[in-house]
């Protein structure tokens, strides 16, 4: 008997999205029951960044369900992928970099947003706009990703507090206060301190962030600053994309004595996945190549065909150290036993590394990651807080705080 087309189509999507090891592997089935009871909601990832980078505005013709790996520059995310991953909301990252300042910021921001607004309505199967946490609650469950955005650097309003609201109407949920370099009113984790690492005008951001309900995000800011926002903000906080300092003393992590204070604020960590961010091991290799890259260009000046072969046979003989899945996990078991499940999250930032662990090479992996968890023995319940009920109840509580300010007018300050 001749199966039905429409059922033999159907199987084979499912059998497509779902890794042949979860056939036998109880822990991943167990991940994806916990993933149909809460998808995950990843703090950042940098597709729209990387469709720009790929296509320019071309992105418009491109398929974005087709397999992305497969485009001559391949990508991390693509349609199928997001829905093999689980993926029920994303916070897609409108990045400009931070050498990019004043009008012309904003003007590549907005462009960012466009394409964010571009997939999500060209694509209406597949994403929908979310704005509050009801509204991701309520587009997860129809299959598709609730989409949000994430301003990646305060430098990208231009000191303009109106220009942050505009962001706030057009779908940005939470803003990073800095990128890697200072701005006017906020110290980077990039850059040698400064005695304010939050300024006056910096407090007034957050103060404003709160009161319309954007999402403070204190990855990539200093220690100072991270702990002069906590001191100051009415809401709590996110880490869109950070791991654990304790574990790989990277200046783009959190210190653990920040951990305790982001567990009084009721905020969450959402741990990356950049190798160098997440391993010691790496981390010092990369800033061996990065030492004999620059000693190479000083040898050889201008001869770069020099420089690159050399490079290349120093990177022969210093294979890079391995980096997997299980030092994810450990960033997570790490923040679990400081901060508290209750105040730990993922923020992969896919599509804005390099390189990802080993079994977590794209969007279609989170189902792995939360076995893993598992099979360290966190329970099913902590792992859907981690997979996405943190994020939810962060965002719920600073909604709370935006209602609460609801009667006060914008203030009025200057840089």
């Amino acid at each position: 008997m001749m199966m039905n087309r429409a059922l033999f189509a159907g199987l084979l999507v499912a059998a497509l999205s779902t890794p042949a090891f979860a056939l036998d592997d109880p822990f991943l089935k167990r991940a994806e029951a916990v993933l149909k009871r809460q998808p995950i909601i990843d703090g950042h990832n940098d597709w729209p960044g990387a469709l720009r980078g790929s296509f320019g505005e071309a992105w418009w013709s491109q398929d974005l369900k087709a397999d992305s790996r497969q485009f001559k520059r391949p990508l991390m995310t693509d349609i199928p992928r997001l829905h093999a991953g689980r993926v029920g909301g994303q916070f897609w990252s409108v990045y400009v970099p931070a050498s990019v300042t004043g009008p012309a910021a904003v003007k590549a921001t907005i462009e960012q947003i466009d394409i964010v607004r571009g997939f999500v309505a060209k694509y209406p199967a597949d994403f929908e706009l979310a704005g509050t946490a009801a509204d991701i609650r309520r587009i997860q469950k129809t299959g598709k990703v609730a989409s949000l955005m994430g301003v990646e650097g305060g430098s990208q309003i231009d000191n303009s507090l109106p220009v942050l609201r505009a962001y706030y109407a057009l779908g940005a949920r939470y803003m990073t206060l800095t990128h890697v370099k200072h701005n006017d009113w906020a110290d980077s984790a990039n850059e040698p301190a400064r005695p304010q690492p939050l300024s006056d005008f910096g407090k007034a951001v957050v103060h404003e962030m709160n009161r319309i309900g954007m999402l403070v995000d204190l990855s990539h800011v200093s220690p100072g600053t991270m702990k002069a926002v906590l001191a100051v903000t009415k809401a709590p906080v996110i880490f869109s994309h950070s791991s654990s300092r304790g574990l790989a003393d990277h200046v783009r992590n959190v210190p653990d004595d920040v951990l305790t204070l982001v567990k009084a604020n009721g905020g969450v960590v959402m741990t990356t996945y950049v190798p160098g961010f997440i391993n010691a091991a790496r981390q010092a290799w990369e800033a061996a190549r990065n030492g004999e890259r620059a000693r190479l260009a000083a040898l050889y000046l201008a001869d770069v065909p020099r420089q690159t072969a050399a490079l290349a046979e120093w990177e022969a003989k210093n294979p890079e150290p391995p980096v997997s899945i299980k030092d994810v996990a450990d960033h997570i078991a790490h923040m679990v036993k400081l901060a508290g499940v209750d105040h730990v999250g993922i923020g992969g930032d896919l599509d804005g590394i390099e390189s990802t662990p080993t079994g977590l090479e794209g969007v279609e992996t989170y189902p792995a990651l939360i076995a893993e968890l598992l099979r360290r023995g966190l329970s099913e319940a902590d792992c859907e807080k981690i997979a996405g009920g943190n994020l939810l109840r962060v965002m719920e509580a600073a909604e709370k705080v935006a209602a609460g300010m609801a009667g006060e007018l914008p203030p009025d300050v200057k840089p």
